[in-house]
């Protein structure tokens, strides 16, 4: 099997909502986009995130109710404080501070309008041996 491209998709109430969440504050672009569905990408992002809303009647039965939950759409950035520092000023609401992690981990998260949560990481933080 050869892998030519990653995606991650999830049901959410309104599609048209994350996905211009992800656009405005993550520098994502619509791919492609119908009555909703969305498929945003970025260049550097290393995979594709499509947005379907709760209730397509192209998804299977089992599916098509199920809201994304207990997922986290993490992206590893090279200026932890200075993003937490653009979102505040844009107003986006900060889910999570800024922690840090014994393994070296340092993250915040925000929610996008259907409460898919996005958090923002990098590996700078102290770590325990």
């Amino acid at each position: 099997m050869k892998i030519t491209a990653s995606a991650v998709s999830l049901n959410v109430k309104d599609a048209a909502a994350s996905s211009a969440f992800l656009v405005k504050h993550f520098g994502f672009r619509e791919e492609m986009a119908a009555d909703g569905f969305a498929s945003l990408t970025r260049d550097d992002a290393g995979m594709n995130i499509a947005f379907l809303d709760v209730g397509l009647p192209t998804l299977p039965d089992d599916q098509r109710d199920e809201h994304a939950a207990g997922v986290i759409l993490a992206f590893v950035v090279d200026d932890l404080e200075g993003e937490l520092a653009r979102l505040e000023a844009e107003g986006v609401a900060i889910t999570m501070p800024l922690t840090v992690e014994e393994w070296g981990e340092r993250a915040f998260q925000v929610r996008d309008p259907n409460g898919v949560i996005v958090q923002l990481v990098d590996w700078n933080g102290p770590t325990q041996g």
